[in-house]
C-alpha cells in the first residue's frame, strides 16, 4: 500500500496585513478550541518575524480567546536565536510580549529554547529541546520523538527561508535529528536553533505567512515548478492534514498561475 502523501498547498489571499493578521488569529482560535474538544489539549508551533508576532497580539485580544482554556495549551517553537533569554529579539521575548499576560497559559506547558546565558552552545541548547520534545512525546503515549502538534504557524522569508533553514545549504535536507543548531546563519545572529523540516511537517496543520510586496518574489518561488526544499525551504513545508499559504494581496504580482498541476488554490 503507497503512503498517504499530504494534501498540496492552499494559497489564500489577504486584504493587507492588518486582515491577515486577524483572520489567521481566528483561524488558531477555531483550530485550538476543536483540539481541546477532541483531545482535552492543544498544541502550537509558533514562529517569529513581524507577522507571527502580530498574530500573536490578535489572538489576544479577541474576544475569542475566552473560549480556550490557555493553561492547557503547549506552545513550542520552530527555532529560535541563541541570544540570552530576555533578549528582545528572541522570538520568545517577542511573542510573551504580544500575549502580555492576556493569556493565563501554564508556564510549565511553555517550551522556550535555552538562551546562551543558561546553556553553553547552540548545540547544546538544540540537544536540550530534542530532549524536551521526546519527553512530551512519551508522556504523550507517542512512539515518536515529537508530541502531537495541532497546527505550526510559520513565516515565509524574502529569500524563502522558514524557521532557520535558509535557502542554499544542505542542513534544509537533514533527517538526523528534529532540532539542530546552526552556527552560520546568514541572518544575524549567526547562532540559532532550528526545527528539520521533518519534525515541522510532522504537525497537523502547517500555516505559512507571507505578508507584504517584498515577499513577491519569494511567493512566486515556492510556488515555481520543480523548486527544490534547498533551492526554496518554504517550498517543502506541508502540514499532514493541511497547509495553507495566507498571504497579502500585495504578495501576489509574479505568483505562477498553476506552477506544478497541483491542487493549489485561492479563495476569497
Amino acid at each position: 500500500m503507497s503512503a498517504t502523501l499530504p494534501p498540496q498547498p492552499r494559497l489564500v489571499p489577504h486584504d493587507g496585513e492588518d486582515r491577515l493578521a486577524r483572520d489567521t488569529a481566528a483561524r488558531l482560535l477555531e483550530v485550538l478550541e476543536a483540539a481541546q474538544d477532541e483531545r482535552g489539549e492543544a498544541t502550537v508551533l509558533l514562529t517569529g518575524g513581524g507577522m507571527g508576532t502580530r498574530v500573536i497580539g490578535e489572538v489576544a485580544a479577541s474576544p475569542d480567546a475566552a473560549l480556550i482554556d490557555w493553561s492547557r495549551v503547549n506552545v513550542w517553537w520552530s527555532d529560535e536565536r541563541f541570544l540570552p533569554g530576555a533578549d528582545p529579539e528572541r522570538n520568545g521575548v517577542q511573542a510573551a510580549d504580544a500575549w502580555d499576560e492576556t493569556l493565563e497559559l501554564d508556564w510549565d506547558r511553555v517550551h522556550p529554547v535555552a538562551g546562551s546565558d543558561e546553556i553553553s552552545t547552540a548545540d547544546e541548547a538544540a540537544a536540550d529541546y530534542r530532549a524536551e520534545l521526546a519527553a512530551a512525546a512519551e508522556a504523550e503515549g507517542s512512539t515518536g520523538d515529537l508530541p502531537h502538534v495541532d497546527v505550526a504557524l510559520l513565516s515565509l522569508g524574502p529569500d524563502t527561508h522558514v524557521a532557520s533553514l535558509f535557502p542554499g545549504r544542505k542542513d534544509v535536507l537533514r533527517t538526523d535529528a528534529t532540532v539542530f543548531a546552526v552556527a552560520d546563519s546568514p541572518k544575524p545572529p549567526p547562532e540559532r536553533v532550528t526545527m528539520s523540516l521533518p519534525a515541522i511537517n510532522s504537525a497537523h496543520k502547517v500555516w505559512l505567512l507571507v505578508s507584504g510586496a517584498p515577499k513577491a518574489d519569494a511567493l512566486a518561488s515556492i510556488r515555481r515548478a520543480g523548486v527544490t526544499p534547498v533551492e526554496a525551504p518554504g517550498s517543502a513545508v506541508r502540514g499532514t492534514q493541511e497547509t495553507l499559504w495566507l498571504v497579502t494581496e500585495d504578495a501576489l504580482p509574479g505568483v505562477p498561475e498553476d506552477p506544478d498541476g497541483s491542487s493549489a488554490q485561492s479563495e476569497d
